[in-house]
């Protein structure tokens, strides 16, 4: 396992009086010292994947007997499975035109928001998101009209800071970065990627996107046809994860955050045999390396009730958002170049789309096509 130096590494932290620590030897050298929280991650783990599994099933509830799974709201084990990952999938990036620059549009605009309620106002009112038609100003009425009204534009998944674009509302301000990138060319350059970092280097080299957002979008693009890298190949913690790491080990090695996700993700089968806990992975599909990172992040507010005795970088010491059980079916669609065998029961027929194809416009290092359009705003 290669070190890598991109962030900084966590000094040791302190440890509960009587608390002991396991040595987990990762590398040459290297051996990480881990507190009774790392037991947990995994626990928590399959305990969330358990969960989903059983609501994909169409198992009534309780879907749980972990009191805390059942009290407060976690996201799944696997990223894609989360709800608005799946309607991104399904919806966003698989419906509409199949180019590199058509994609990347669609993607950005739906996730600067990160809300579906706020992607449906837009095309109710202005039709399918196409760069040809795509207007500033005409989308900000669109939301404007919605937050006169007393609604929500944004998800509260993320904090979406304002990028510097001159305008007095933050929407305004997005919409004219989205039209910013493209007339830069971003989707030229994405297409070209050679690898997943340097999808990430292409949105991170624009101020308004810092490392999470950047790394974010960067998989959520690897989710559609136009960007194809494995999720094993580039990660970048955010400050959950972060603080995740910082509970479940006390001596880290001098490792940056996103080795240890790795050597995490590479020791995930002998961890989960360790405690004799039956995993259901993603029908074939291993934790990639976003989904650990996301389960740091999620561990890291289990922890505040289950550990309370650790206290990460957050210093967050309550969950805030509880759980309510839903009843509805939870259709399931992945990627199709990820050729998962998901079950006939898990699927329904309108989800069930053939392979995407793109047409050549110029073709990028990756393979696939790439195009720039100049934007109205």
């Amino acid at each position: 396992m290669g070190v890598n130096t991109a962030s900084a590494p966590h000094p040791p932290s302190a440890v509960p009086k009587g608390h002991s620590l396991r040595p987990i030897r990762v590398a040459p050298g290297r051996v990480l010292q881990a507190t009774p929280v790392f037991d947990t991650y995994w626990r928590f783990a399959a305990a969330r994947q358990d969960l989903f599994m059983r609501r994909v099933r169409g198992d009534q509830p309780p879907w749980t007997d972990d009191p805390v799974l059942s009290r407060f709201r976690f996201t799944n084990a696997y990223r894609a499975s989360d709800r608005v990952s799946q309607y991104l999938i399904r919806t966003v990036l698989y419906e509409g035109p199949q180019t590199v620059a058509e994609i990347c549009f669609r993607t950005l605009l739906f996730k600067v928001f990160n809300r579906i309620d706020t992607w449906e106002s837009l095309t109710s009112e202005l039709g399918p998101p196409r760069l040809s038609t795509f207007n500033v100003d005409r989308c900000a009425r669109v939301l404007d009209r919605l937050m006169a009204r007393g609604e929500r534009v944004y998800s509260a998944a993320y904090i979406m800071p304002s990028p510097q674009f001159g305008c007095a509302r933050k929407h305004r301000n997005h919409l004219r970065m989205l039209a910013h990138l493209v007339e830069e060319g971003a989707p030229n350059r994405i297409g070209a990627a050679r690898s997943l970092e340097e999808v990430f280097s292409v949105l991170r080299s624009y101020k308004s996107l810092g490392d999470f957002l950047a790394f974010q979008f960067t998989i959520d693009l690897n989710y559609s046809a136009a960007v194809n890298f494995s999720e094993m190949d580039f990660v970048v913690a955010g400050p959950g994860a972060r603080s995740g790491i910082q509970k479940c080990f006390a001596d880290t090695a001098g490792l940056s955050d996103a080795d240890v996700i790795r050597a995490v993700a590479e020791r995930a089968p002998q961890e989960f045999a360790r405690q004799s806990l039956a995993f259901q992975d993603l029908w074939g599909r291993p934790l990639q390396l976003i989904d650990c990172q996301n389960l740091f992040c999620e561990v890291d507010k289990y922890a505040r009730v289950m550990h309370p005795e650790y206290t990460g970088a957050s210093g967050r010491t309550r969950i805030k958002q509880t759980y309510v059980p839903r009843l509805s079916p939870l259709p399931q669609w992945y990627p199709p170049k990820w050729k998962l065998e998901v079950p006939r029961d898990a699927c329904t027929a309108d989800t069930a789309r053939p392979e995407a194809t793109l047409r050549p416009l110029g073709v990028g290092h990756n393979g696939l096509p790439r195009t720039g359009r100049a934007i109205a705003v």
